[in-house]
């Protein structure tokens, strides 16, 4: 696959997401408006974490890295097109699925006395204690749907048909929206006084969990009539011996153990999050740090998830005819088109982040979105080493090396953890967040430089010459950006420290204009090819248009 139909494929997908994630924005500032960012927020947000956990496990690990190469090969390999196989492995994802959520759904209360703070088991926290065990109630079924939206997904993305999953989830959060806009409406937003760290009312954990539940019903229905149109056709099967399904699942088991480290480490992160706002205060939790993440997830969404799934039916292909120097090349290759497009962000955003969070949080009280800032700024450079690690994967699960990718995640889930328990309880409550992100920051910069130098030793080399040439040139860019951003922000201080949403738009969004002139401008008299070729693509797009 050449660069410009890689980049093809992908901006279907990052068209998708985009709108996605624009309706995703308008979710989460709705959400804190309603809620607030102190307990009763992570009330809901602690509540609605497993799902999500699941989610971003099966869609990153089971489902997209063992099943898209097994699907490629299968499609390519059977005579009725990989049907029959594809059929096995929803049939039986969804027994899984169907008793692992029956069993959270009983198991929640045990579940949470595990992932929270041991000040939100006292006594005086008996009522916020039994909101989160029903509000776990109301969003667990979420985990059935969301394993069989990831997998549906990944049965249309083997096939080619990359969009649908991706355009999926606006139906997901208009229903969200509709959600919390009529929870506005009936209970209003929340205040600054003590009804913010109290529990909810039963009608409101009823609306907030069935409405958050509804959307992934809805995302993952979307998906169902294009299955059809892609070609292939689901029957029931249940002759589970087939032998490529026991390679796949013998594959998968090593999976599973990547799910339960970082399950593990997660589960320490909700636990220390949870103490942030346990006791009131200023303190900063698990709502201030995943709505940062939310924002983080942006760019990641839009390009690195979007270039992988692009790429991974390929480098599956690759790495099944023993192709590896080809499938160094495209990992190597499209790292470098995805940084062209993540290195601004990461340093753009610390410029900007006071006044990205008065954007998405500040409507309804600009001190709570005040708590938001330090968490995103630290997010930008966090990205970039996600970045890095997660396009290394891709290349180790076409190869099926799952194994190994289990051993590296332990070493970025160990390191996660070590340095989360170190810092936060040395940290006042109000830096828990932040506190969070430096494990986090630490965790992806082991795993990327792991997950780099074993899978270059692997394949033979990822074009890393080039790759350090890109980066020298786009470190001399991207100074006179950030530089020309602050710059910016300094002109323009005289708006306040905490100005309204709109003039923080103004101010961010003037700032990091400039720096983004400054950039393209830059790497034009540096020559970086990365950054070049991306504009030049989009400029002849627009001109076909």
């Amino acid at each position: 696959m050449t660069e410009q139909r890689i980049l093809a494929s992908s901006a279907v997908m990052a068209a998708g997401t985009v709108f996605s994630r624009a309706s995703g924005f308008i979710r989460s500032a709705l959400l804190v408006a309603a809620l607030g960012a102190a307990l009763r927020a992570d009330l809901f947000t602690i509540a609605n974490t497993l799902p999500n956990m699941v989610y971003i496990l099966l869609a990153g690990g089971i489902f997209n890295a063992v099943l898209v190469p097994q699907l490629v090969r299968r499609i390519k390999a059977d005579p009725d097109g990989g049907d029959a196989y594809a059929s096995r492995v929803i049939t039986l994802s969804a027994l899984f699925l169907g008793v692992v959520t029956t069993l959270l759904v009983v198991l929640a209360p045990l579940l949470l006395r595990v992932y929270l703070d041991d000040r939100m088991l006292e006594p005086d926290r008996v009522a916020q204690l039994e909101t989160i065990v029903d509000l776990t109630r109301w969003c667990l079924p979420q985990v059935f749907f969301y394993g069989m939206y990831v997998l549906v997904g990944q049965v249309l993305n083997a096939r080619g048909r990359f969009g649908p999953m991706m355009w999926a989830p606006i139906a997901n959060n208009l229903i969200a929206v509709l959600m919390l806009v009529g929870y506005l409406v009936v209970w209003g937003s929340i205040g600054k006084g003590p009804e913010q760290y109290e529990a909810l009312s039963t009608a409101q954990e009823v609306v907030l969990g069935v409405g958050s539940t509804l959307g992934i019903v809805a995302q993952c229905l979307v998906l169902v009539p294009y299955l059809r149109a892609s070609g292939f056709t689901y029957r029931p099967r249940f002759d589970f011996r087939d032998p490529e399904l026991r390679h796949t699942l013998s594959l998968g088991s090593w999976t599973v153990l990547f799910v339960i480290v970082t399950q593990a480490a997660y589960l320490v992160v909700v636990r220390l999050a949870s103490g942030g706002t346990a006791d009131g205060g200023d303190g900063t939790g698990l709502t201030v740090y995943s709505s940062s993440l939310l924002i983080m997830m942006v760019p990641h969404s839009i390009v690195t998830v979007s270039l992988a799934t692009a790429i991974l039916p390929r480098l599956s292909a690759y790495a099944h005819e023993d192709r590896l120097a080809e499938l160094g090349s495209t990992v190597g290759s499209t790292l470098r088109t995805a940084l062209a497009l993540v290195l601004p962000f990461a340093v753009v955003l610390p410029v900007v982040a006071g006044d990205v969070a008065s954007v998405a949080f500040g409507w309804a009280d600009p001190d709570t979105a005040a708590r938001f800032a330090p968490t995103l700024a630290l997010f930008g450079p966090a990205l970039v080493f996600f970045t890095v690690h997660y396009f290394m994967l891709r290349g180790f699960y076409a190869m099926e090396m799952t194994r190994l990718v289990f051993l590296i995640q332990l070493a970025v889930s160990l390191t996660n953890v070590a340095v989360a328990v170190v810092l936060v309880p040395s940290r006042p409550a109000e830096e828990t967040a932040p506190m969070l992100v430096v494990a986090y920051l630490s965790s992806y910069a082991v795993g990327a430089a792991l997950s780099f130098a074993v899978l270059q030793r692997t394949v033979g080399g990822l074009e890393a010459p080039r790759l350090v040439r890109f980066l020298v040139r786009m470190v001399v860019v991207l100074a006179a950006a950030g530089a020309a951003a602050w710059l910016v922000e300094l002109a323009m201080a005289g708006l306040g420290p905490r100005p309204g949403p709109l003039l923080a738009l103004l101010r961010g969004g003037t700032s990091a204009l400039v720096g983004g002139l400054v950039l393209l401008l830059g790497a034009r008299l540096m020559r970086v090819r990365e950054v070049t070729t991306l504009v030049d693509t989009v400029a002849a797009r627009l001109r076909r248009g």
